[in-house]
């Protein structure tokens, strides 16, 4: 026996990839029903083999079905979630909106799967920022080993985290370089992303940081351990998918980096590609497609007394997004529902 699932938001990119991992990782679905908003109503989506029709997300009845991963930002999950929990649906949740709230759980399976016990409060359950989910996949098991107190962390993100518009702006941008008369102003995002890099995700907050580094401080220390430091610049990079960090990692104890390495080649959710060659590294354009989250460049900071210096890359719209939900899904019916 399977479970009854549904997907809303699903004509946008988080969306189809969540029926895409679904299918591939034969997520145990008895029946799926696939929402999306009056405007795109009736807009055909892939699950698996078979093409599905969406359905209004405003008037559907959430009674009886088991789980619903949305995926339709901020506002309208404030409407719509609560709705689908009320009617007993587990709601796990792609947007920012609960994943600060202390009553509802902030999940990365690798890393705290036993936390999805306090789902029942609210039959909610949170998916981590882009940014944070592959981060501290990498962080757990090295935190374990030697106690991290302090995260200074770079991002290379890619356009699709700020979705479809935000790749139709680099294509278009792209294309008008080599065509002047084809002028295309920035609209997405608050410069040219084209052949350019901009410091800036999300909005400014009064500290001078923006949200998108306040939310990896902040879900950091959810996920992983509430004493950990973490100081972040977010830059969005011409890429159409696949985010890259540089990560500096001070830690309690000294750890070598030729034991790091083995203890990430162990983890769960990661794959080292770590050869100090030409190409012995993973780049964003490499990982789009892949469930892993691929660590390279480890090494030693010479600066600090207990610190390693490594490069982490991942499909913003699989570990990021989609996948990682999938993931919660899984525990969720292994753990508490067990149907299947």
């Amino acid at each position: 026996m399977g479970y009854k699932v549904v997907v809303a938001g699903a004509t946008g990119n988080v969306g189809r990839e969540m029926l895409n991992i679904l299918a591939e990782r034969a997520f145990p679905v008895d029946e799926i029903a696939v929402l999306a908003s009056r405007k795109s109503l009736g807009t055909e989506v892939s699950f698996g083999d078979t093409t599905l029709k969406t359905k209004d997300l405003d008037t559907f009845d959430f009674t009886g079905w088991d789980i619903a991963l949305f995926a339709i930002g901020s506002d309208a999950t404030k409407k719509y979630a609560p709705k689908a929990a009320a009617a007993g649906c587990v709601v796990i949740d792609n947007s920012s909106l609960y994943r600060y709230d202390p009553d509802v759980p902030l999940i990365v399976p690798e890393v705290n799967a036993d936390a999805i016990e306090g789902y029942s409060k609210k039959n909610i359950i949170a998916n981590p920022n882009c940014s944070t989910a592959q981060m501290v996949v990498a962080l757990k098991p090295l935190h374990d080993r030697a106690r991290i107190k302090r995260v200074v962390v770079s991002t290379y993100q890619s356009v699709s985290g700020a979705g479809k518009d935000g790749m139709d702006e680099l294509w278009d941008q792209t294309k008008a370089v080599y065509n002047p008369t084809d002028d295309k102003p920035a609209k997405k995002f608050t410069k040219q992303i084209a052949f350019n890099v901009i410091p800036h995700i999300d909005v400014f907050m009064e500290d001078g940081s923006t949200k998108e580094e306040w939310k990896m401080a902040a879900e950091t220390k959810k996920i992983v351990d509430p004493k950990i430091k973490v100081t972040a610049t977010c830059v969005r990079v011409p890429v159409f998918v696949g985010h890259a960090e540089a990560i500096n990692i001070e830690f309690e104890d000294f750890l070598d980096e030729d034991e790091a390495r083995d203890i990430l080649r162990e983890a769960p959710g990661i794959m080292v590609i770590d050869k100090r060659e030409d190409g012995g590294y993973v780049t964003p354009v490499e990982c789009v497609g892949d469930f892993a989250t691929f660590i390279s460049r480890i090494r030693q900071d010479g600066t600090i007394e207990n610190g390693l210096n490594l490069w982490c890359v991942s499909d913003n719209l699989r570990k990021g997004a989609a996948l990682n939900a999938v993931q919660i899904a899984e525990v969720l019916g292994n753990r508490v529902l067990k149907k299947a």
